[in-house]
C-alpha cells in the first residue's frame, strides 16, 4: 500500500470526528458553558493559574501530551505489520483517546483545576481519590524518568542537538518576557519573534559542531545531559508558568507540528511504498521487539498515539489552570489529541517504508537478529550516509529518524542531506520528549503539594515559595536519581501497562461525573472505551509478570506490575460503586451554578 493512502485516511477521519463526534460530546454530553468563568479567571495568581490565548495553550497541551509515545511506540509496533498499529491509531484516538482528554480536562475545570486524584475524591469517595493519588504519583515518576532517558540517548555526544534544545530556554525566556512585561497579549509578535531564533538556532547546529569550542560545550556525557534535565525541569516547576514553561512548550509545538507537516508533505511528494506487510508472522507472537502477541500488547505499546494516562495528568495539571473559554475545551482537549494520532500515523509511516530486514536489523541486537533469517538492504548505505553504526540500536528513535531522513532526503534537492536530516530527526525527537518532562514536573509538585497540604495545610497555599521550592525538589530528585542510575530503562514494559490503566481509569472517573450531571444515557462514550482498555491492559498486564518478568527473575519488576494493577482496580472498583449507586438516584438539585447535578436521598 501506499503511505499516500495512509495520510489522506487519517486527515478526512480526524476532520469528521473532531466536526462531528467531538462537537456533540462538548456540546451535548458535557454541556460546557461559555459564560462560566474558568479557574485561570475566577482563581488568577499570575504564577499557575494564568488565562492564556487558545492557541498558546494549545501549543502547551500538544507539547506537554506529545512525548516519546507517539513517536517510539508505533515504531516498535510496526514489528505486527503497518495494519494493526494503524487501525488502533485511527480508531481508538477518535472513541477513546480524544474522549478521555476532553473529559479529563472538562472535569478539572469543573473541579477548580485540581488533578485528577482530587476529582476522584470529590465525584467517587476520599479513599478512592487517596489511593489514586498514590497511584498517579508513582506511575508519573516512572513516566519523566523513562522520557527523560529517552532524551540522555538521544543527546549524549551529540552537540548538534543539545545546542539546539538548550537553545529553546533562553528564547523562550524572552518570548514569556515580551508576552507579560514588553507586548502584554501580543501573541503574534511573540510567535514571529520566537520562530525565527529557533529557525536560526537548528541552522546554527552544523556551525557548532564545527567549532571546536563550541562543540566542546555542547559534547556532554549521558551523566552531564542526566544531571541537566532534572535541574531544568526544577527551575521549570518553579518559575511562574507564564515565564518559562508555557512559552517554551509553545514554542516547541512549531517545531513538532511544524516538522510533521514537513514529513507529510514529504509524503505527497515522494509516495513512498509501505514496506512492511499488513500483518507479519509476529502478530501472534515471538516477535524480536515486542515478545508478545499483537493481541493484548499492540494496546500497551501504542500509548500516546491512541489513548495515554500520562495525558489525565496533563490535562488535570497545568491545562485547565491556563484555559480562557470552556469552549475551547474542544479544541485543545479533543483537538490537540487528534494532532497526536496524526504524529504516531507519521511515525508509523517512517518505520514501515523501510525494507523489514534494515528495520529488525537497527531494532534488535546483532544476536537476535541473526536468528530471524533476515538480510539486510540499504542499512550499509544508510549508515555511511548519516556517519553513524546504525545496526542493533532497539528503542525506535533511530529507526524513527532514519525512516523520516530517507523520505526527507528523497525530495528534490534534498538529495545528499542524509546525514543533516538524520541529526535533525534526534533532535526534533530529543525536543518531542523534552516538552513534557518539565509540564510533568510541574503536576508532580502539584500533586504532591495536594498531599502534603493534607497534612500541613501551609503546602495547599499556591504562592508559599517554601512549599513550592520543596515539593519541587522532592519530586524532581525522586525521577532524577532514576534518570541518572538509568535503571529505569529496564521497565518500559511496566510503564506502557500503568499509563494505560490510567487512561482507563479517567475514563471511569469521568463516567461518574457524566452520570452525576444526569447525562447517564451517553455514558457509553466513556464506559466502553474504558473498560475495554481496563481488560486488554489487565491481560497484557498479567502476561508480562508470568510470561516476561518471573521468568528473567525480573521480581522487582513483577511486584511493582502487581502494585499498580492492585491501585488501579481498586480505583476501578469504587468508581464502578458510585456510578451504580447514581444510576438508582432518581431525584437532583443543581449546583450554584445551574448545572452540575447532585445526588439527593433516593425515591
Amino acid at each position: 500500500m501506499n503511505a499516500l493512502t495512509l495520510v489522506f485516511a487519517a486527515l478526512c477521519l480526524f476532520a469528521i470526528a473532531y466536526r462531528f463526534y467531538g462537537l456533540f460530546l462538548t456540546k451535548t454530553v458535557l454541556g460546557v458553558n461559555e459564560t462560566r468563568l474558568t479557574p485561570a479567571i475566577k482563581q488568577a495568581d499570575g504564577v499557575d493559574y494564568v488565562e492564556t490565548n487558545k492557541f498558546v495553550l494549545f501549543g502547551h497541551h500538544f507539547a506537554a501530551i506529545a512525548a516519546a509515545g507517539p513517536l517510539l511506540g508505533p515504531v516498535l509496533a510496526a514489528q505486527f505489520g503497518y495494519a494493526p498499529g494503524a487501525l488502533w491509531i485511527l480508531i481508538g484516538c477518535v472513541v477513546a483517546g480524544a474522549v478521555h482528554d476532553t473529559v479529563v480536562l472538562f472535569a478539572s475545570v469543573r473541579h477548580k483545576g485540581q488533578s485528577l486524584a482530587y476529582i476522584a475524591t470529590q465525584e467517587v469517595d476520599k479513599l478512592t481519590g487517596g489511593v489514586a493519588s498514590v497511584a498517579v504519583l508513582f506511575i508519573l515518576v516512572l513516566t519523566l524518568a523513562g522520557l527523560s532517558i529517552a532524551v540522555v540517548n538521544a543527546m549524549f555526544h551529540s552537540p548538534w542537538g543539545t545546542f539546539t534544545v538548550f537553545a529553546t530556554i533562553p528564547i523562550a525566556l524572552l518570548m514569556g518576557v515580551y508576552l507579560h512585561v514588553w507586548r502584554h497579549g501580543d501573541v503574534a509578535g511573540a510567535s514571529l519573534m520566537g520562530l525565527v531564533l529557533l529557525v536560526l538556532a537548528i541552522l546554527a547546529g552544523p556551525y557548532v559542531v564545527a567549532s571546536p569550542t563550541l562543540s566542546g560545550w555542547f559534547t556532554m556525557s549521558k551523566n552531564s545531559i542526566a544531571v541537566s534535565i532534572p535541574i531544568y525541569g526544577f527551575v521549570a516547576s518553579v518559575l511562574p508558568v507564564w515565564l518559562l514553561l508555557c512559552p517554551r512548550d509553545y514554542l516547541s509545538t512549531y517545531l513538532k507540528i511544524g516538522t510533521i507537516a514537513m514529513l507529510a508533505i514529504g509524503i505527497f511528494w515522494v509516495r513512498p511504498d509501505l514496506q512492511m506487510e499488513a500483518f507479519t508472522k509476529f502478530t501472534g507472537g515471538g516477535g524480536p521487539i515486542i515478545p508478545g502477541a499483537v493481541f493484548p500488547f499492540l494496546f500497551i505499546t501504542i500509548a500516546c498515539g491512541a489513548i495515554s494516562g500520562f495525558h489525565a495528568i496533563i490535562g488535570s495539571g497545568t491545562t485547565p489552570k491556563m484555559l480562557d473559554n470552556e469552549r475551547n475545551i474542544l479544541f485543545v482537549g479533543y483537538g490537540a489529541m487528534l494532532t497526536e494520532g496524526f504524529v504516531a500515523i507519521m511515525a508509523l509511516i517512517a518505520a514501515c517504508v523501510m525494507i523489514p530486514g534494515d528495520y529488525f536489523a537497527i531494532n534488535t541486537a546483532p544476536a537476535a537478529f541473526a536468528k530471524l533469517g533476515m538480510t539486510t538492504t540499504h542499512l550499509p548505505e544508510l549508515s555511511t550516509a548519516v556517519g553513524e553504526t546504525l545496526a542493533g540500536r532497539p528503542g525506535g528513535a533511530v529507526s524513527l529518524a532514519v525512516g523520516m531522513a530517507y523520505i526527507f532526503s528523497s525530495i528534490p534537492f534534498m538529495k545528499g542531506l542524509m546525514g543533516y536530516w538524520y541529526h535533525f530527526a534526534i533532535m526534533f525527537e530529543a525536543v518531542f520528549i523534552l516538552t513534557a518532562v518539565d509540564t510533568g514536573t510541574r503536576v508532580g509538585r502539584f500533586f504532591l503539594q495536594e498531599m502534603i497540604g493534607t497534612f500541613v495545610p501551609k503546602f495547599q497555599e499556591k504562592r508559599w515559595i517554601p512549599g513550592i521550592v520543596i515539593t519541587s525538589a522532592l519530586f524532581t530528585f525522586s525521577w532524577g536519581y532514576l534518570v541518572y542510575t538509568g535503571d529505569i530503562s529496564t521497565i518500559w514494559p511496566l510503564f506502557g501497562m500503568s499509563n494505560q490503566l490510567l487512561a482507563a481509569v479517567g475514563l471511569i472517573i469521568g463516567s461518574v461525573m457524566i452520570i452525576r450531571m444526569g447525562k447517564a444515557k451517553y455514558v457509553w462514550m466513556t464506559v466502553v472505551p474504558g473498560f475495554a482498555l481496563v481488560c486488554m491492559t489487565m491481560w497484557a498486564g498479567y502476561l508480562n509478570v508470568v510470561s516476561n518478568f518471573l521468568p528473567k527473575n525480573l521480581y522487582l519488576l513483577a511486584t511493582l506490575a502487581i502494585i499498580v494493577m492492585v491501585l488501579m482496580a481498586f480505583v476501578i472498583v469504587g468508581a464502578v460503586r458510585r456510578c451504580m449507586h447514581l444510576m438508582k438516584i432518581h431525584k437532583s438539585v443543581q449546583d450554584p451554578y445551574g448545572e452540575a447535578v447532585l445526588e439527593v436521598v433516593p425515591e
